[in-house]
């Protein structure tokens, strides 16, 4: 055992000299030198706290976006670095790794608690890197670009050091029966915190898929946004090996290697996991034989007819479309890709699933996907209207998606028959007690509901959401309606990106 744990800690120096020599632009915020501040008659709806690098005049999207980059700096574990704007985050878990011989501390808190996941960790890098690439102006715009190579560097480190060796991936720190039962600062959180790995014995294809397109797409993100080829290299060979990794035989989700993770991300299934990763690499590398794969893939697990949300569980809607974009990119015919894309989407916005209705508000509601996750459900549909709004067959479907997904978005900012905006600090309606422990300043897991008001603003979080009648119960027990994940934040900061660029009105609270 010690030879083995000698051999990770040994094979991992490597990375960690690389990961130092590649952190020199995180001092100052990037701007760029051609982007223009946007005007708007917007005026600041209430009084809030002048955070460093939040936008506070000009378009109220940029202050949203602004925000939701705050909620992760308010998520992040490990060393802080000397320019953290959240005061009540400390240094935190600095043990992470030691039971394995390995430094696995920094990375991100996944949600109100301290555990930390590699699954919806991955699948948000994905959404935010995808974002980025599509809306990367919206950033530009608001100037947070320097906040966004931050955030999304913050991850990617900590996936770099949760993948010691070509077949061995961490997927979990930390442990649901000890750390649920605490409440409180992050000063004080309760011990052990193991570390929970897949291994080439051990093997979770899921995971291991997931992880490879973060890391992908984020190569992509720093190789063509932020000019930094030697650290998307390190990205981009890291997710090479995951792949190989995935797709090493029997395949089987991971929670069958970690049993611990089910109560908290069951994966249900890796096929799609395999097309969405075999995606993105084809795009970060520009080999066909990737696209090639993904297609096979699709084929193989018949991914056609499917009709679920978009979720860190299951990506087929995000791999209907984007079979649709590369195939057109690259000249194949694109026709049947389309069709499977619009046939989901059509769905979604026309009620056609069986599974699918809009709430009397207009909310998307998937029966099982949305009654604990309204809201994400909702956004991760948006994001991918949005994306795939402009390669639509028709006019006609372009101005649907792209109406629809505004909708979703102006739901989420008030326009619902409770006037709410369901983004913690944008608005005096906005909730005020999110189920977050740090935020919260309470320290008693018998009474999370005391004190009666969060301590601390969680500036930017997307809470869970309303119930299918669009009522909705500012309390922290109920974790259904207000949790907040980084999986949750991850297409609102996108879609605000989006908004920045694109929007022609201001968002509805305003007017409230």
């Amino acid at each position: 055992m010690k030879s083995f744990l000698k051999s990770l800690k040994d094979s991992q120096k490597p990375i960690q000299a690389k990961l130092q020599s590649l952190t020199s632009i995180n001092a100052q915020p990037l701007t760029s030198t051609n982007a223009q501040p946007l005007t708007s008659t917007s005026v600041q709806p209430f009084s809030c706290e002048n955070i460093p690098g939040i936008p506070q005049n000009g378009n109220e999207y940029s202050k949203l976006l602004g925000h939701s980059l705050y909620f992760f700096e308010a998520q992040r574990s490990g060393v802080l670095p000397a320019n953290n704007r959240v005061p009540w985050r400390h240094n935190s878990a600095l043990t992470d790794g030691h039971d394995v011989g390995l430094d696995l501390t920094g990375g991100y808190y996944d949600a109100g608690d301290y555990l930390k996941f590699t699954l919806p960790l991955s699948w948000s890098l994905s959404i935010v890197s995808w974002g980025a690439l599509e809306w990367f102006d919206g950033y530009q715009l608001s100037g947070q670009t320097g906040y966004l190579y931050d955030m999304v560097k913050w991850g990617t480190d900590w996936l770099l050091k949760a993948h010691p060796k070509p077949n061995v991936l961490y997927v979990e720190v930390g442990i649901d029966t000890v750390d649920h039962d605490y409440w409180g600062p992050d000063t004080g959180m309760p011990y052990p915190r193991p570390s929970l790995c897949i291994d080439a014995s051990r093997h979770g294809t899921d995971v291991a898929a997931e992880a490879a397109a973060a890391l992908a797409s984020a190569s992509l993100l720093f190789r063509t946004k932020f000019n930094q080829p030697d650290y998307a290299n390190l990205l981009l060979q890291h997710a090479v090996d995951l792949f190989n990794f995935a797709e090493t035989k029997p395949h089987q989700v991971y929670t069958v290697a970690v049993p611990q993770a089910k109560e908290a991300y069951e994966s249900s299934r890796y096929d799609d996991k395999l097309v969405f990763a075999a995606l993105w690499l084809f795009q970060a590398t520009n080999q066909i034989g990737y696209l090639d794969r993904a297609i096979h893939y699709f084929n193989e697990f018949s991914q056609d007819e499917w009709t679920s949300a978009i979720n860190w569980d299951d990506h087929s809607g995000s791999n209907y479309i984007l079979l649709a974009m590369l195939t057109e990119k690259v000249g194949r015919d694109c026709s049947p890709w389309k069709e499977e894309a619009e046939k989901y989407l059509d769905g979604m916005v026309s009620q056609k699933h069986k599974e699918c209705h809009h709430t009397h508000g207009g909310l998307l509601w998937l029966k099982g996907d949305s009654d604990s996750a309204s809201l994400n459900v909702a956004l991760n549909i948006s994001f991918a209207l949005l994306v795939y709004a402009r390669h639509a067959t028709t006019s006609h479907k372009t101005r649907s998606y792209t109406n629809f997904a505004l909708s979703q978005i102006d739901y989420l900012l008030g326009k619902n028959p409770l006037n709410k905006v369901y983004v913690v600090g944008a608005h005096h309606s906005s909730p005020k007690n999110p189920h977050h422990a740090g935020a919260s300043g309470g320290t008693d897991i018998g009474n999370i509901s005391h004190p009666p008001v969060s301590k601390y603003v969680l500036y930017g979080a997307v809470v869970g959401g309303p119930d299918k009648k669009d009522k909705y119960n500012d309390d922290r027990e109920d974790y259904a309606r207000s949790e907040v994940t980084l999986d949750y934040n991850a297409p609102f900061q996108s879609l605000m990106a989006y908004q920045v660029m694109h929007a022609n009105y201001p968002p509805p609270y305003l007017a409230y």
